[in-house]
């Protein structure tokens, strides 16, 4: 009796499922180097072969997916810790202080120490301002359309996100609904439910989506349909790494929401994405991020 192949969205499946299995694990094991026949068993694929896939559907080595999650982290920690440099650079898998300094100042344009005093985060800072001064930053009001969004939810750290966007990107990839380099025509955005000042982290809930261009498109799980309002958002445009997001998200709702005269609206923010962090350096990513308004 002869049996019949899989049939085409079994397969997809299959692969949504294995290389979502890897992704899990390389955040899971960020401190640990990446052994390529590992992560082979974990995606339950020929070693001979999966890593060609994976470059095919990511678009980047899993290598580089590595290296660039662990120097993402290590600005992070930069920015948002005092974590002494001793313990930041082994951290991220380097074997000298200097073989750190060379790959962080590639990635982001300055040394780390440079960059945890002087970095692109501190545009937004407030607390050493002098008295009555107030920096300003382009806030621009815009009336958005309503937007379908086909999504992965992500509970715990925003800053882990890029785990949900993983997914995201190897769910589309797997699908044949992502080409490589496609990323930024793809409007990715980023919606953030929970409020991080009054939620715990392990609580916060976001999701990681792209619009979607109509009713067709198919969204199946790990995929779910989202929705954003229409109407008027306060936009700032922020370039630069992720890790700086949380300056400027303090400036928007501390300075510049509460002097607008504008109240926010009982609705997510969220960001969206203009280039991709595989295709550009920290330094040039470009984020809007929109606070929806009453």
């Amino acid at each position: 009796m002869s049996v019949s192949p899989p049939s085409e969205s079994a397969s997809q499946a299959g692969y949504v499922r294995r290389f979502t299995r890897v992704v899990e694990y390389i955040y899971a094991h960020l401190d640990e180097a990446p052994d390529l026949n590992t992560l082979a068993d974990v995606a339950a694929l020929s070693p001979w072969h999966w890593h060609r896939t994976w470059q095919a559907v990511y678009g980047e080595s899993v290598v580089n997916t590595v290296k660039r999650l662990r120097l993402q982290r290590a600005a992070a920690d930069l920015t948002h810790t005092d974590m002494a440099l001793e313990a930041i650079w082994p951290r991220a898998g380097y074997g000298s202080l200097a073989a750190f300094t060379r790959a962080f100042r590639d990635a982001y344009g300055m040394p780390p120490a440079e960059f945890r005093k002087a970095g692109s985060h501190t545009r937004f800072a407030m607390l050493n301002a002098p008295k009555g001064f107030s920096p300003m930053h382009d806030v621009a009001i815009r009336k958005l359309p309503p937007a379908s969004l086909a999504v992965v939810p992500h509970k715990g750290s925003y800053m882990e996100i890029g785990k949900a966007f993983e997914t995201l990107f190897g769910t589309l990839g797997a699908r044949n609904l992502l080409r490589p380099g496609q990323g930024a025509s793809l409007c990715m955005k980023g919606i953030f439910y929970s409020d991080p000042t009054s939620v715990p982290e392990a609580e916060l809930q976001s999701a990681a989506g792209i619009m979607v261009p109509d009713a067709s498109f198919p969204i199946e799980a790990p995929l779910q349909r989202a929705e954003l309002r229409g109407g008027e958002y306060a936009v700032l445009r922020h370039k630069g790494p992720y890790s700086d997001m949380k300056a400027a998200y303090d400036w928007l709702y501390g300075e510049w929401l509460v002097q607008s005269g504008r109240e926010a609206a009982d609705a997510p923010v969220f960001e969206d994405y203009l280039n991709n962090p595989r295709e550009v350096p920290p330094t040039e990513l470009l984020t809007d991020i929109c606070l929806p308004l009453k």
